[in-house]
């Protein structure tokens, strides 16, 4: 009798170890410091047939490549009611749950991006959704809630939980235009937290971040942020995009004001910061390895470790199949070198 007691008090002593464990290892992957990759693209990359390998020629899962250059997160956008184009359309609810639940049995970590939109939403363009047109400014507050939180929450029942989820893309001017214009703060703040609010009723620990582009503008973000502080915007994290090629400077031109921005943010909000949209040009394979080393060193260089990741936009969208020339692969189907920068520490 007493050995069974001992023998039960052991396995319950080796579960308890593995519980501990299991814990530890969540608690590490949350704090490690995120390096990852946008794919919207993939699953209609591959239904056309595209094809992924390695340096040696072996075909792979890309995403097997991109984690076997270091990246450990995956970020993918969700449109409302898109089309089939293959390049400016899919990313439904249904398709990125699928996208979702395989990155997450790679073993990576799962940012979810909100454009509302149906469509592409960017600082150009943030056309409402068709079946949001004619709706009040109440209706579309609501709408915002409702399609946030469906979405996050059947990802939740599909058995994968976001850790961060961004409450629109690109969003310097605003969102839903022209209700949610930033000539109308006040109704812009509102719409934000309603995405903020939904997320946070399906999973309280999940982040969640508002995204402006060209990250080496402080006065830019300081306009934007300190009006989101008047509003009081709920967030948790300051989301940038740092795109060289689009500012028309070379990054060496522009990286110290990255880091200042960066190092701003941090302390002016109290937020932690991420670089959630990069690029370099694809055929400039050095240059867009040096950029990314520089941009990983800026955001690891924040102050009380609160920069938090970079994650480089459609790495894989190589040039012939998506006509962007700030993927990082190339033409016969490998990765660029210039991924090698997230293997670095």
């Amino acid at each position: 009798m007493k050995k069974s007691i001992l023998k039960l008090l052991f396995v319950a002593f080796l579960f308890s170890l593995n519980g501990i464990a299991q814990s530890k290892l969540k608690s590490s992957t949350k704090t490690a410091f995120a390096k990852g990759a946008d794919v919207g693209w993939l699953p209609q990359m591959e239904a056309t047939g595209y094809k992924f390998y390695d340096t040696d020629g072996t075909q792979k899962d890309c995403l097997q490549l991109l984690k076997d250059r270091g990246m450990n997160s995956i970020r993918l956008r969700v449109f409302v009611n898109p089309n089939d184009d293959k390049a400016s359309g899919h990313c439904s609810k249904e398709e990125t749950i699928a996208m979702a639940l395989r990155a997450q049995k790679m073993g990576m970590r799962i940012m979810i991006d909100f454009h509302y939109s149906d469509s592409w939403a960017d600082p150009a363009k943030q056309f409402k959704p068709k079946a949001w047109e004619n709706h009040s400014f109440e209706e579309l507050k609501n709408d915002v809630y409702n399609h946030t939180f469906d979405v996050i929450n059947a990802l939740k029942m599909a058995g994968v939980t976001p850790e961060w989820v961004q409450v629109g893309n690109e969003i310097p001017g605003g969102m839903l235009w022209p209700e949610g214009s930033t000539k109308n703060w006040n109704q812009l703040g509102q719409l934000l937290n309603k995405g903020y609010d939904a997320v946070k009723a399906v999973d309280k620990n999940i982040k969640v971040i508002v995204h402006v582009d060209e990250g080496n503008n402080n006065e830019k973000f300081r306009i934007f942020f300190d009006n989101a502080t008047a509003q009081k915007v709920k967030y948790d994290v300051i989301g940038l995009s740092y795109y060289p090629y689009w500012i028309k400077k070379e990054f060496t031109e522009t990286i110290a004001d990255l880091q200042f921005n960066l190092n701003d943010m941090a302390k002016r909000y109290n937020k932690e910061v991420m670089v959630v949209e990069v690029g370099g040009e694809y055929d400039k394979v050095q240059n867009t390895h040096d950029m990314l080393v520089a941009t990983i060193k800026a955001v690891k260089n924040v102050p009380k470790n609160k920069g938090i990741g970079v994650l480089y936009w459609e790495p894989q969208g190589e040039k012939s199949w998506s006509g962007y020339s700030l993927s990082a692969w190339q033409a016969d189907g490998k990765p660029s070198p210039a991924l090698d920068a997230f293997k670095e520490k």
